[in-house]
């Protein structure tokens, strides 16, 4: 029977440990299976007869090794437990432990090379629990299977200080009800006589959905925070789970570590954590604006200031605008997490990684799980965690120096994934890394070495990788191929993390190193062509096309793309004996395009630019690292700017238009634009030393309820949108968000922003 696993844990009765996996069977029933199994860890065989002086415990000779060729032996435990105290008994007396830090049911998985989906082969019984069948002692053998998992969203409505509960909705295909302490016949609506009976009656209908997710928005700080508060007024045992074993919060007190839920046999994810994790881009991650961009709809009560007096109000005396209100606000997140797919991508993330469903972004954790089992094939063991220190910085990617200006078609050439690329064409991984140079070593420019004697074991993760990505791309899925893009870039990173245990700083510098290398060459051939390189950035490279219409330039860029990868192919193979992955692909044309000057500067600014393509046959403006896609800007910044570069693109006044734009700050047809959102980084208590404008904003208001604060500037100062008493100080949004964006356009034409204040000739680019 195939089963996905949607929680893991392990429990001890007396001497011995067991494994419990839960999860979703393929005829969509329930399951946990039970193993019994034993911790391990490695230590050299040469430290053996010392160890064994040190304390008691089982041994087993393995025919594994350490990454520097060590014969090691097998120290086995009966609880989980003991192997910290044995771990730090050796360490203490300098013998070196591989791999004691592993957690006991992840070891189990290693083991049994399981990703997420299994065969489960034994026989099964009824559970007396909420789980459909419990194997006992079964045989588990990894399978590549998609399962189809229940997803249950939830969501609260309660008085404004939370101390009651009003009503809870559930929503999903099966179920569509709110649970309201109302005695009145309402729609989609079962009536509880008060708080207890419907914490009672929730509970009831969590175990008959029996859910594989449970989802909301904010759900864990706030929905099953408060749920499991009152839950503890009546000392009702939380059981939420697939067992009767009671579950448990962990609430960050700030906005930098996500909380967690742990209900056994189910997992807990928040819609919000999965869009973000997902990269999919919102203004805010505010539910109201992710159902109005991604759905087209909104909440049934915005975002008013007298939120909570419209709650009580619809309770008091329109119950059925609430019980809509409150299923509306589940169904939202049901419906923005099935647009987009991401609980899909959530479960491919975790088949391809091995990581439970809520830890699927953990990037160290990820590649360390993807290690472990690639290491076992081949009979290695790996270092313990132990968190390094960085000597020197990494040095980063190159990036060349470029020359402000407006050009007319620029091509843009960029490498797809240039440093998994160079980590697969140069064979870089820490156990392929060498200190002494052979017949089978690379040098990477950093004077580190590499053998080719045998395959690295990141370069093979990316095959894996790469497999699923061309799979993605076949069903045209952005998200997902994004996703998977990022994944690949974040294992280089954690490649050069002293959080990874295998950090080598030598391995991280060798594949920049390889880029910086790479992007300068490149350059350098495309010179040799008679194209002028204006601008290169970590893996792109811009140059004047000198074409006359946009069909030439796209064949010159076609052009040097196979002249690029043809030129990687053979230089490669000469000076490496290895086969290219590197592929220069041709991006776009830009029809025109400009880089702005640095500020009081004559310089380019890097990694800032913006240019006019030609997309279905419409014209677009491409914008990037420019305020227009910043979050630190407000609206009205952005617009102007976003105009003033369309009115350059295609020859219209800016000079007039940016005097009038600040003519109408000033008259106020711009106050809605003015809101700034600016993100905390730490707790309030914790800003002694500066007090930034978001800060002091986020000061005046009664409660923080989210990292991102709005707020505008008055004459008296920041004040939150929430609370505005004094009016805007339209000086500080002209000298602080128009002039700066003016100046960098402005001073390409040789012209000041004090000059276009006073007034000046109508101004157009064929006037320069």
């Amino acid at each position: 029977m195939k089963g996905f696993i949607t929680y893991q844990t392990y429990r001890t009765k007396g001497d011995r440990a067991y494994v419990f996996l839960y999860g979703r069977l393929e005829n969509n029933q329930s399951f946990v299976t039970i193993n019994e199994f034993k911790q391990y860890f490695f230590i050299e065989t040469k430290d053996l007869k010392k160890a064994e002086k040190l304390a008691e415990f089982k041994d087993e000779k393995t025919d594994y090794k350490t990454i520097d060729n060590k014969p090691v032996t097998k120290i086995i435990t009966t609880l989980p437990a003991e192997i910290t105290k044995l771990r730090s008994k050796f360490e203490d007396h300098s013998i070196t432990c591989y791999e004691a830090d592993i957690k006991f049911t992840n070891r189990f998985l290693i083991d049994n090379r399981i990703q997420g989906s299994m065969e489960i082969d034994g026989d099964y019984e009824a559970s007396q629990d909420e789980v459909d069948r419990v194997y006992r002692e079964p045989d588990l053998k990894p399978i590549e299977w998609f399962p189809k998992l229940k997803t249950l969203s939830i969501d609260i409505e309660t008085t404004p200080d939370a101390k009651e509960i009003l009503c809870i909705s559930l929503y999903s295909d099966d179920i569509k009800k709110v649970l309201i302490t109302k005695k009145d016949k309402l729609k989609n609506a079962i009536n509880c006589q008060d708080e207890e009976d419907l914490l009672h009656k929730f509970l009831q209908l969590l175990q008959e959905q029996d859910p594989d997710i449970i989802t909301g928005w904010n759900v864990i700080d706030f929905d099953l925070n408060v749920i499991f508060k009152r839950l503890s007024n009546y000392k009702i045992h939380p059981l939420l789970g697939r067992d009767n074993t009671n579950c448990r919060l962990r609430i960050e007190s700030g906005f930098f570590r996500d909380s967690k839920a742990d209900i056994p046999g189910r997992q807990v994810l928040d819609g919000m954590i999965i869009l973000r994790n997902s990269h999919i881009k919102l203004r805010d991650y505010k539910l109201n604006t992710a159902a109005h961009q991604i759905l087209g709809e909104e909440k049934l009560i915005g975002n008013e200031v007298d939120k909570w007096k419209v709650i009580m109000d619809y309770y008091n005396k329109s119950p059925q605008k609430l019980v809509d209100y409150n299923l509306k606000d589940s169904e939202l997140v049901y419906k923005i997490l099935e647009k987009t797919d991401t609980l899909t991508l959530t479960i491919k993330k975790s088949l391809l990684t091995g990581m439970p469903l809520n830890r699927t972004s953990a990037s160290i954790s990820s590649l360390d799980s993807l290690y472990f089992k690639e290491a076992r094939k081949r009979k290695l063991v790996l270092p313990s965690s132990s968190f390094g220190s960085i000597e020197e910085k990494l040095k980063g990617a190159y990036v060349m120096e470029s020359k402000p200006g407006i050009y007319d078609y620029i091509v843009l050439l960029d490498f797809k994934s240039l440093y998994p690329t160079i980590i697969k064409t140069f064979n870089i991984d820490p156990i392929t890394y060498r200190k002494k140079k052979d017949k089978y070593t690379l040098q990477a420019p950093n004077k580190a070495l590499f053998t080719t004697e045998i395959e690295g074991i990141v370069p093979v993760l990316f095959d894996n990788i790469w497999k699923e990505r061309d799979e993605y791309k076949k069903k045209k899925d952005k998200v997902a191929i994004y996703a998977l893009k990022v994944l690949m870039n974040s294992f280089w990173g954690a490649l050069a993390s002293p959080a990874y245990r295998m950090y080598n700083q030598d391995v991280g510098n060798a594949i920049t190193s390889f880029a910086r290398e790479i992007i300068q060459l490149t350059a350098k051939k495309i010179e040799e062509k008679g194209y002028k390189v204006i601008y290169s950035d970590t893996d792109s490279i811009f140059l004047i096309s000198k074409a006359k219409n946009l069909k030439e330039a796209e064949a010159i860029g076609e052009k040097l793309q196979k002249y690029i990868d043809s030129f990687y192919k053979d230089y490669v193979k000469k000076k490496y004996n290895r086969g290219s992955k590197l592929h220069l692909e041709y991006e776009k044309t830009y029809i025109k395009f400009m880089m702005p000057k640095l500020r009081h500067g004559d310089k380019a600014a890097k990694k800032r630019y913006a240019g006019l393509i030609k997309k279905n046959n419409k014209e677009e403006l491409d914008i990037v690292g420019l305020e227009f896609v910043r979050g630190d800007w407000t609206d009205a910044a952005k617009e102007y700017q976003k105009e003033v570069l369309d009115r350059i693109f295609h020859d219209k006044d800016i000079i007039d238009y940016t005097k009038k734009f600040i003519e109408d700050i000033k008259k106020g047809k711009y106050d809605d634009k003015l809101k700034y959102i600016k993100s905390i980084r730490k707790n309030l208590d914790e800003y002694t030393k500066i007090n930034p404008p978001h800060i002091k904003a986020a000061r005046k208001l009664k409660e923080v309820i989210s990292n991102k604060i709005e707020y505008v500037i008055t004459t008296d100062g920041p004040e939150p949108t929430e609370n505005i008493k004094h009016p805007l100080d339209y000086d500080h949004y002209i000298k602080k968000q128009i002039q700066p964006l003016a100046e960098s356009i402005l001073d390409l034409f040789g012209k000041t922003f004090e000059e276009v204040e006073k007034g000046s000739k109508q101004t157009s680019l064929s006037d320069f």
